[in-house]
């Protein structure tokens, strides 16, 4: 059962859940920017982060029917959808960046919602799962989001994406504090710490990858057939990476 999205918006409305949104926030600024000129979906829970891609062409959200959805943004025309996330109503290779927070954990079928999400990637658009890291004190706890469903470690996210037909092209973890209280405040210097000493306590793992190069777009055996799509490709501008070129494994998706 999926957290409701009374609770989602209650924990980030709290001291813990507004640190959580801010080092996330941090992360996603640094793999994607503004998201210039892009058609940018987020799955799931995105809507606290969504708004930092002012450069963006449209932005959507789309929230699984077993959450519930919320209107945003707060002003204006209300960019929010109710779906089922193994059957989103958009045409194949609508998105140039798709947004996965929230999601994947609680999913009855991760591979399944994933690869619905890359239907509706761009042949050169770039996702990121955010998920409750396997190994961090986040996932321990029933005080946050996080601590429900299914964690995952980083060999696990790589597994899914590639078994949906990506390649991790960069990675990153954030959330080393304890989601303690009276620890809170010393988050920036958990952060800085647990990346040199103990990476495996980071409570969020975050990984981006983008398709196999001249792959070619595959529409999953429930979603050939979409009914009135919300939204239809269109050409986007090219939007230069602000990642280094991947070695041969991910590169960690590290701040300037």
């Amino acid at each position: 059962m999926r957290r409701s999205i009374d609770e989602l918006r209650t924990f980030y409305g709290e001291p813990t859940g507004v640190l959580a949104r801010r080092l996330l926030a941090r992360r996603l600024d640094d793999a994607w920017g503004e998201a210039a000129d892009c058609d940018v979906l987020g799955l799931g829970y995105a809507t606290p982060w969504l708004d930092a891609f002012v450069g963006a062409r449209r932005v959507v959200a789309a929230m699984p029917g077993g959450q519930g959805v919320e209107h945003w943004p707060a002003v204006g025309r209300n960019r929010t959808l109710l779906a089922d996330e193994r059957r989103l109503p958009f045409q194949a290779g609508t998105f140039d960046r798709i947004l996965l927070v929230h999601v994947l954990e609680e999913a009855d079928d991760p591979g399944a919602v994933l690869t619905e999400a890359v239907r509706a990637l761009a042949p050169a658009g770039r996702i990121i799962l955010v998920a409750a890291a396997r190994g961090g004190l986040w996932a321990r706890t029933e005080n946050t989001p996080f601590g429900y469903g299914r964690p995952f470690s980083r060999r696990q996210l790589e597994r899914l994406v590639r078994e949906a037909g990506l390649e991790p092209s960069a990675w990153s973890q954030t959330l080393y504090v304890p989601p303690w209280g009276p620890l809170l405040p010393l988050a920036d210097g958990f952060e800085q710490v647990g990346r040199r000493i103990a990476p495996g306590a980071a409570g969020l793992i975050l990984l981006e990858a983008t398709r196999h190069a001249y792959a070619r777009i595959r529409p999953s055996g429930q979603t050939q057939r979409v009914a009135r799509p919300a939204l239809a490709p269109q050409p986007a501008a090219s939007v230069p990476s602000r990642l280094s070129p991947p070695p041969e494994t991910p590169t960690r998706l590290t701040r300037s």
